[in-house]
C-alpha cells in the first residue's frame, strides 16, 4: 500500500467516523430535544387547546342558564304559584329548541316539582339518589355549577347539566333552572383532537374511570389503576388537580408520554397520551438521510439551512406580532402583552384595562364605497388611534372592524381615553364618515383576557343598541 493510498485512507476514515460521530450525536440530541419538548411543550398545550374547545362548547349553556335563572318571567310565574303549566313548558320548550339542548329544566323549592319542555317531569325528594345534586347546590350558594349525570328524562343520557340559581329580590332561593348539553358533544370534539393530533385522547374522573373514549367497550369500565404500564403512574395522575402534569410509562416494549390536565367544572381529567416511538421515526430517517448524503455536502446544506432559518425566522416573529392590514398588534402579541399586564397588576397592584371599540356601521361602508375604501378607513382609523394612545399603551386589530387597547390605569382613565380618540376619529374622518361604539372594563384580580374582554363586550353590546 502507498503512502499515497495510506492517506487517503486515513482522510477517508477521519472524515467518515467524525461524520458518523457527529450524526450519531445529533440523533442523540434530536432525541432528546424532541422529548423534552412533547414533555414540556407539545402535549400540555395539546391539552390546553382541547380544554379550551370543550370550555368553548360549554358556554353558551352557561351564558343561556345564567339568564334563564335572572328571568322576571320565571321568577313572576313561581311567586304566582306556579298555577298556568302551560307558560312553565312553552318558556323551557322555547329555549331548548332555539339552542339545540338536550333538555331544559326548573325545580322549584317551592313545590319541590321538576319541570322540563314537557310539563312536570317528576316531584324531587331529599332521600331520592338522583336528587341529591339540588338540595347539595341549594345549600353551596353559587350562583351556578356542572355537573355530570344520566338524564332521567331523555333515557338515561348521559349529560352534562347547567345549575343556576333562582332568587328573589331579598336573595331567598327560589328554585333551581338550567339546561342539560349531551356529553356526545364532548366526545365529538375529543374525537376530532385525536386525528387532528395523532394522539390518544380521553376523558376519566376522580377515581381514574374513563369516561369519554374512542372505544365505547372502555368507557365506565377500564380504570387506569389496573391498566398495564400507566397503573404505575395512576397514583401521581390522581394526586394532581390544581396544575397541569406530565408523566412517562412503559407498556408492550413502548415508552409512553402523556399530559394531564384537570377539568374544574367536569371534574374530570384530560389525558393526552403519545408513544415516543411514533415521534422518533422522524428522528431515525433524518439519521439515515445525513448518513447518505455526505458529510460535506451535510454540512453545507445544514449552514445554509440554519443562516436561512435564522434569517426568515426573524422575519415570521416580527410579522406573527403585526396585522399586516393596519400595522396594529394582532391577538398573538395582545395575549403575551396582557399576560405581563396582568403579572404586574397582581405583583404590584397596578391598574389596567381594556377597550373595546367597533366602527358603527362598517358594513355599509363596505356596501356603498367598496372594500378597498373599507380597507382604507381601517386603516386609517387605526393610525388616528395608534397617535392618540401612549407609547405604554397597545393597539391590536381585535376582530373585522373591531379594535382593543390594553392601557395602563383604571375605568375611568380608560372612558377619558376613548373619548379623546373618539373625538379624534371623528375630526379624522372625512367621507366616508366614521364613528365607533365602544365598551371598557378594569382588570379584576384572577381575569383571564376572556373574562376581561367579556366585561368589556357587554358593555360595547349596550352601546350599539342605545345608537
Amino acid at each position: 500500500m502507498s503512502l499515497k493510498t495510506k492517506l487517503i485512507l486515513a482522510i477517508s476514515i477521519l472524515l467518515t467516523s467524525t461524520f458518523l460521530a457527529t450524526s450519531l450525536i445529533n440523533y442523540a440530541v434530536t432525541r432528546k430535544t424532541l422529548r423534552e419538548e412533547l414533555l414540556r411543550s407539545s402535549l400540555p398545550l395539546t391539552g390546553k387547546n382541547i380544554y379550551s374547545e370543550i370550555q368553548g362548547s360549554m358556554m353558551r349553556p352557561i351564558l343561556v342558564s345564567t339568564s334563564m335563572a335572572t328571568d322576571t318571567f320565571l321568577k313572576d310565574w313561581v311567586r304566582g304559584g306556579e298555577r298556568d303549566l302551560s307558560k312553565i313548558r312553552n318558556y323551557l320548550s322555547e329555549i331548548k329548541k332555539r339552542y339545540g339542548f338536550l333538555t331544559t329544566f326548573f325545580v322549584s323549592v317551592a313545590s319541590g316539582k321538576y319541570y322540563n319542555e314537557d310539563g312536570v317531569f317528576k316531584t324531587v325528594g331529599a332521600r331520592d339518589p338522583r336528587d341529591v345534586w339540588f338540595f347539595a347546590f341549594g345549600r353551596t350558594g353559587k350562583e351556578y355549577d356542572l355537573n355530570v349525570d344520566l338524564s332521567e328524562d331523555d333515557d338515561d343520557t348521559l349529560s352534562i347539566f347547567v345549575n343556576c340559581r333562582v332568587e328573589d329580590a331579598q336573595g331567598r332561593l327560589l328554585g333551581v333552572t338550567g339546561a342539560g348539553v349531551n356529553l356526545g358533544l364532548v366526545a365529538s370534539r375529543l374525537k376530532e383532537a385525536r386525528k387532528r393530533y395523532a394522539r390518544e385522547i380521553y376523558l376519566m374522573d376522580q377515581d381514574g374511570v374513563i369516561q369519554v373514549h374512542r372505544d365505547p367497550d372502555r368507557i365506565g369500565c377500564q380504570t387506569i389503576t389496573r391498566t398495564g404500564g400507566i397503573c404505575d403512574v395512576a397514583g401521581a395522575i390522581l394526586d394532581q388537580k390544581s396544575v397541569d402534569s406530565v408523566h412517562e410509562y412503559d407498556w408492550q416494549g413502548s415508552h409512553h408520554l402523556l399530559s394531564v390536565h384537570y377539568i374544574p367544572e367536569l371534574e374530570w381529567y384530560l389525558i393526552v397520551d403519545q408513544d415516543e416511538a411514533g415521534v422518533m421515526k422522524s428522528a431515525r430517517n433524518s439519521l439515515i438521510h445525513t448518513l447518505v448524503a455526505g458529510g460535506c455536502v451535510s454540512a453545507l446544506v445544514i449552514l445554509l439551512c440554519v443562516v436561512t432559518i435564522n434569517y426568515f425566522q426573524n422575519r415570521l416573529e416580527d410579522l406573527a406580532q403585526i396585522d399586516p392590514l393596519t400595522n396594529a398588534a394582532n391577538r398573538h402579541a395582545l395575549e403575551k402583552r396582557y399576560a405581563r399586564s396582568a403579572y404586574r397588576a397582581e405583583r404590584y397592584g397596578r391598574a389596567f384595562s381594556v377597550i373595546i371599540i367597533d366602527l358603527n356601521k362598517f358594513k355599509e361602508i363596505n356596501d356603498t364605497y367598496g372594500h378597498i375604501a373599507g380597507d382604507a378607513v381601517l386603516k386609517r382609523v387605526a393610525e388616528t388611534i395608534a397617535a392618540s394612545i401612549r407609547p405604554s399603551d397597545l393597539l391590536a386589530r381585535w376582530g373585522g372592524d373591531e379594535f382593543i387597547i390594553l392601557m395602563d390605569g383604571g375605568e375611568q382613565d380608560a372612558r377619558n381615553m376613548a373619548k379623546r380618540i373618539l373625538a379624534a376619529v371623528s375630526d379624522a374622518s372625512a367621507d366616508p364618515p366614521v364613528t365607533f361604539s365602544y365598551g371598557l372594563a378594569e382588570y379584576r384580580s384572577g381575569d383571564d383576557l376572556n373574562s376581561l374582554t367579556m366585561r368589556a363586550d357587554k358593555l360595547l353590546y349596550k352601546a350599539k343598541d342605545e345608537d
